[in-house]
């Protein structure tokens, strides 16, 4: 029996919300809805600029792992911080919910990684995110005995922008399939996909990637096409099994010939939709 259902490999970032209107995004120049990578003096302006605001823990592998452990599964997470404030306040708040968490923290700078997100009324997210000491994620944060202990391994497609977090990914997969596991990855944004689009082909193509998440735009962006018809035909060949979400529309889920349509379940108000992915996969597992 395995010990853990689910590892999870990402970004360690606490995250700062706060409203805005349409306004605001376009006087500062965020890209409405995407992952915006800002060095910090960007990333103090948009602080200073803020309105009030909530912290919380986040990451998208992070909050998949934690979602993973709200439902009563067993989640491990690699992840580095620095030891600081913030850096201290993660790690507390992964492991009170219940998630292995022993990556070593990075003695002095580069400080944790924070994102500011900003929420328009119509429950859009745009993440402005200083990654911090998650840039010094490597190999030697690759815990062999947890990889092997856990039925997947799911990291997510941000960790391409951190160079040496490359090398811990591969690390971590080869380990997994060396001990009969599987590895999945989330495609995390559209211009993640763009920056990275010939290696996730890659990943997938290989055999390093058993298991993809998506969304639709994320998915169209990956094969360069406007119709999500083409797209999904294209990643049925790509992989073993791939689960797309579609907002609205609900998800499609495809293993070779099969099609799992779920429909979505209806909402009287849209608030917020940061994380929405993160635990779609959190409940798929």
């Amino acid at each position: 029996m395995s010990q853990y259902d689910v590892l999870c490999i990402g970004n360690a970032i606490v995250d700062i919300i706060a409203q805005c209107d349409e306004a605001f995004l376009e006087t500062n120049g965020i890209v409405k809805g995407a992952m915006n990578l800002v060095d910090s003096r960007r990333a103090e302006l948009l602080y200073s600029r803020m309105g009030p605001a909530v912290e919380t823990s986040g990451g998208s592998a992070g909050n998949t792992a934690a979602g993973v452990a709200s439902f009563g599964g067993r989640a491990a997470y690699f992840g580095k911080v620095s030891k600081d404030h913030l850096g201290g306040i993660y790690a507390h708040d992964i492991r009170a919910q219940g998630v292995a968490f022993d990556t070593r923290p990075l003695e002095g700078q580069p400080p944790t990684a924070r994102s500011m997100i900003f929420v328009t009324p119509d429950g859009e997210r745009s993440m402005n995110t200083y990654l911090g000491a998650c840039t010094e994620l490597g190999p030697e944060d690759v815990e062999p005995e947890k990889v092997k202990a856990a039925t997947l391994t799911y990291f997510e497609g941000y960790l391409w922008d951190p160079p040496r977090a490359k090398e811990a990914i591969r690390q971590a997969a080869l380990i997994a399939h060396q001990a009969g596991r599987e590895v999945s990855m989330t495609l995390s944004d559209p211009f993640c996909v763009d920056r990275y689009r010939d290696e996730f082909l890659e990943l997938m193509r290989s055999g390093t990637v058993d298991i993809v998440f998506a969304n639709s735009d994320e998915l169209k962006s990956l094969y360069q096409t406007a119709s999500f018809d083409e797209a999904l035909a294209a990643i049925r060949k790509d992989c073993r099994l791939a689960a797309v979400t579609r907002s609205e529309k609900g998800s499609v889920i495809v293993h070779g010939d099969e099609t799992v349509v779920v429909e979505a379940a209806p909402i009287r108000e849209l608030v917020d939709t940061t994380g929405a992915g993160d635990l779609y996969a959190a409940a798929f597992f």
